[in-house]
Formats: C-alpha cells, structure tokens, sequence
C-alpha cells in the first residue's frame, strides 16, 4: 500500500507537470533539452563520482563485467549522453503533426493530429544512460516521465535526475515532469506496472526476464523491447573482405548491447576457407567460441566447445559467440526463426536476390545487408538518443524515438452542424 500511494502520488504530481509541456512550443521544448545537455556537461564530475559509488558497490558484489560495462560512466559516455540529449532537441517536433486531414459533406473539418501519450513509466536496469535518453524523449514527444531504475544504478540515476530537474527550473517546462521512482522498494515495481488510469504506458529496457515479468504483470499497457540474440549470416557470395571486419564489429565493438551478434551463420560452400580465419579473428579477440559438429572439425588448434540448444538461444552479453555451418539462404532464415528474438539479422552477400530473400524471410525489427547488427540503434539512425528497441509490432517496432512516443486525436471543426 505504501508503493502504491507512493507511486500513484508521483503519477499524480507528473500528470500536473505536463501541463507545462501541453502548452510549451517545439522551440521551449527543444530549449529545454539544450539546458538539459549543458548541465549534464558542467556537473559531469558530480555524475562520475556518484557513479563510482555504484560502481564500487557492484564491483563488492562481485557482478558480472558485462553489467559493470553497462553500469560504468566515463567522461567520453557522459558527453556522449549530452550529445545525445542535443541530437534529440534539433529533431523535428513530433506534436501536432497533421496524419490525416478532410472536409465532410456537411462542411465538418476533421483532422488526426499526433499528441502525446500522457505520463509514460520506464523499467529498467543497470545502464545509467537510459535515465536521460528515457527523458529527453518522453520530454520533447511532451510527457512526463516516471523512471524506475535499478537499484545497483541508484547514486547515478538520483544524480541525473538531480541535474535534469534543476536544468528545467531555468526553463518553461516544470521539473516535476521528471519523477524517480525509488528503487530501494521491490513494490514500486508492481505498483508502477499497476497504476492504470495514473500511468499511460510502461516501456520495460533491460533483461529478458525483466521485459517478460512486465510485460506478463503489467495492467498498464506496455510496448515490449525485447532480448538480442542476433545473427550475421555469410552468404556463399559474400566479399569475405567486408565479411570479417562486421562479424567482428558485431561481437566485440560493446558485447553487452542487445544489438550485439551472438550467432555467426556461414554458407557451407566457402565454410573450409573462411571458417578458421574467423574463428582466429574472434579468438584473438577474446571471443570465447562454441560450434557445430562441422565447424569443430574446422577449428585446428583454436579452443572451442559444441554448442547446446542453450548456447544457440542465449544473449550472452559478454564475449562469447556460437558459430555453425548452413547451406542455402533459407537454412539460415530456419535456424534465426528458430532462436532468435526477432530483432536484428544481418546478411553479408553480394547477391541481391539472396539478400532480398533473406529479407523477406526475416521476421524482425531490423534487416542489415552488408554492414554491422551494432547500427540498430536510434541515434545510429538519427533519431539522437532512443527509449528502446521495440521488438512487438503492435505500435511501434525497432528503434523507438519521438514519434513512437505518440499517439493521435481527432480534431471536428464544425460551424454549428448538429446531427439528424
């Protein structure tokens, strides 16, 4: 009960808030974000102190590096924050927009124009980042925003939030439009996912379970972002030239991302040549490797153990990868519907009717032909920063940025018409 009036009071208080954002232009908006980044630059020294207090607690806890990756702010990750929160204030303003407009027999103007959702609720774990990613979107799309990170980020996430609410009071937007969520408490948790008629959306980033208990608990709707596990499949017409360089910028440029490779699939025709180089280049880049019977037979001296149904399904999130042998284009679209979570698959072809084939056959939030799975990503593909990748394809699917963030009203001019 605690929670829940807790979380209902923040709800409540962000709800008002948003009045301010009702009213303000795409210009105050966009002001707003630009404070926003300049704080985030001249208190950086305050944020990485904070974050080193979780990152000391975390390391005493003794949690895995992949999480400690996630968790970690380094003075390049702070400004790359700012950047972001800059690249999502020049963006075109997502309100307002007209989708659908027409004149009616009887002289009734209607009009279907993009508004925010209201106060949107963000669950999410370890990557401190998300805290001002998840607010400026929701800001400048207009909502508020109530962020429930995890306690392992807690020092950090109160830190940016602190930055953020203060950036605002120079502003025309309310600092109340931002609200943290206590996450010391387990039951804000579910009290979050239950506040329906408080909350308008939850949006869940992190872990698979994490996602999956959302999405089963919540009452509030949710737009599922899903787990990774990502293939790059090398087709028998692939330039092993460009081949080699993504399967490694796939894996090893930030493993602990969900648009990381964690599978790669080789054509069985170019399988005895390429398949000891690349299984040398991911060694020697500290890959821990697993396979199939066909491609341990090709390992020589390179370490490497067979590969389980386990292996084939799991986001690992940390250097290590799975490698296996597939003869046709539609083998490989088989064995990615089969374990993968539908949201990036790459082909490396120089054949265009085997690259179309495979992007036809792939059900997933993104298709890379020829270049790394690192690029799903939403300021990658300019939209600055992104609230997550939408693996559900009811709303929004893929990188989600500020136009995900809406949805739309009606507006019925009329000039005194009544019906008959």
């Amino acid at each position: 009960m605690i929670a829940t009036h807790m979380v209902n009071s923040l709800a409540d208080t962000a709800r008002a808030a948003a009045r301010t954002l009702n009213v303000a232009t795409g210009a105050e908006r966009s002001a707003a974000l630009n404070a926003i980044a300049d704080a985030i630059i001249a208190r950086s020294a305050e944020i990485i102190a904070a974050n080193e207090e979780d990152m000391v607690r975390a390391r005493a806890a003794k949690i895995n590096s992949s999480l400690l990756d996630r968790l970690l702010l380094t003075p390049t990750r702070v400004e790359g924050i700012a950047n972001g929160a800059r690249q999502v204030s020049k963006l075109p303003d997502p309100l307002g927009i007209t989708l659908r407009h027409s004149t009616l027999p009887n002289g009734i103007d209607l009009k279907q124009v993009t508004v925010p959702f209201g106060v949107i609720g963000m669950v999410y774990e370890a990557r401190p980042n998300v805290t001002v990613d998840a607010a400026v979107i929701l800001l400048m799309s207009g909502n508020a925003a109530l962020l429930r990170g995890s306690s392992s980020a807690s020092a950090s996430n109160q830190i940016l939030v602190t930055v953020m609410r203060d950036a605002l009071k120079a502003t025309k937007i309310s600092p109340d439009v931002i609200q943290l969520v206590p996450s010391d408490d387990r039951d804000t948790v579910k009290a979050l996912l239950n506040a329906r008629g408080k909350v308008d959306l939850v949006i869940p980033r992190g872990s698979a379970s994490l996602i999956r208990m959302v999405v089963d608990e919540s009452t509030v709707p949710t737009i599922e972002t899903g787990a990774g596990v990502c293939h790059v499949y090398i087709d028998e017409f692939a330039d092993l030239a460009k081949a080699l360089p993504i399967i490694i910028n796939s894996k090893v440029q930030r493993p602990s991302v969900c648009n990381a490779a964690e599978t790669v699939l080789i054509h069985t025709k170019i399988a005895k040549a390429f398949v000891p180089v690349v299984l040398k280049a991911l060694h020697d880049a500290g890959v821990i490797l697993h396979g199939d019977a066909q491609v341990l037979e090709l390992a020589g001296s390179i370490p490497m153990s067979a590969a389980t149904e386990e292996n084939w399904c799991t986001e690992y999130g940390t250097l290590e990868m799975n490698v296996a042998i597939v003869d046709s284009v539609d083998a490989a679209s088989d064995h990615i519907a089969k374990y993968g979570t539908k949201h990036t698959e790459a082909i490396i072809t120089e054949n265009k009717a085997n690259a179309t084939r495979f992007i036809a056959l792939s059900d997933c939030a993104a298709v890379m032909v020829n270049t790394s799975t690192r690029f799903t990503d939403g300021e990658q593909m300019g939209f600055g920063a992104e609230i997550g990748i939408s693996n559900q394809k009811l709303h929004a699917r893929g990188p989600m940025g500020l136009e995900a963030m809406t949805t739309t009203t009606w507006i019925v001019t009329g000039d005194g018409q009544i019906r008959s």
